[in-house]
């Protein structure tokens, strides 16, 4: 398992298929946790996200023969994660909730040990977050996820996202747009009036306020550990 450890990620790619057993789980284990904050903020939905991460392992570990090393193995994982959920949220479209059973969902993301010490309005702020961001199309959704809540530069988001920089922005421009009379008074009732700090990526002007990151990453089936 050392040599595992210390191969690159894409000398595990070739490992696997040229029939190693456990070149794929180190690849899971290194990259899962990333994944899934990824899938769980697209989709605001934890069995959905879980399910969307195994659809998209399952699919690289039958697909990376394909991979040819043109770009990263995470952007690569990432851009058919990115995929898979969009393909969850447009097949569950039409299968809306009702508003009662979509707050106890978003509820569900926070967890025990969070829900003792963080402050409720942090909660609060969590939530309403989370549920506007379901009202954003899945495309300008999955952007905003990558750039103002992932902190990945323009330019990696549109790797993952197979289209160009310009329009990763223009869907960020366009979902903060959309998301700015959702969310500004949550900001207003919070006593801050400043925009959000951190990330790798802070565009200015407005953009999404940051969320509590998901602690429970084993929720997706059959992963690995945190790397």
């Amino acid at each position: 398992m050392g040599l595992l450890e210390d191969s690159s990620d894409q000398d595990l790619i070739a490992r696997h298929v040229a029939g190693d057993p456990e070149a794929f789980g180190e690849i899971v284990r290194r990259h899962r946790d990333r994944l899934w904050a990824v899938a769980l903020r697209t989709l605001g939905d934890r069995e959905e996200a879980a399910d969307a991460v195994q659809d998209a392992l399952v699919s690289a570990y039958r697909a990376a023969h394909t991979f040819r090393g043109q770009s990263a193995v995470t952007t690569w994982l990432h851009r058919i994660t990115v995929n898979a959920c969009l393909d969850r949220a447009r097949k569950t479209a039409s299968r809306r909730t009702s508003p009662v059973a979509e707050t106890e969902r978003l509820e569900q993301l926070l967890e025990p040990e969070e829900s003792a010490a963080a402050p409720a309005e942090r909660q609060d702020l969590h939530r309403e977050l989370l549920s506007a961001l379901r009202t954003l199309p899945e495309e300008q959704r999955a952007a905003l996820v990558l750039v103002d809540m992932q902190g990945y530069p323009v330019a990696e988001a549109a790797a993952i996202l197979d289209i160009p920089t310009g329009t990763v922005k223009s869907r960020c421009a366009r979902g903060r747009a959309r998301l700015l009379p959702l969310v500004t008074h949550l900001r207003a009732d919070n006593g801050d009036s400043k925009p959000a700090s951190g990330g790798r990526n802070r565009a200015q002007g407005t953009s999404v306020p940051p969320t509590a990151g998901p602690k429970d990453t084993g929720a997706v089936k059959g992963g690995g550990g945190r790397a």
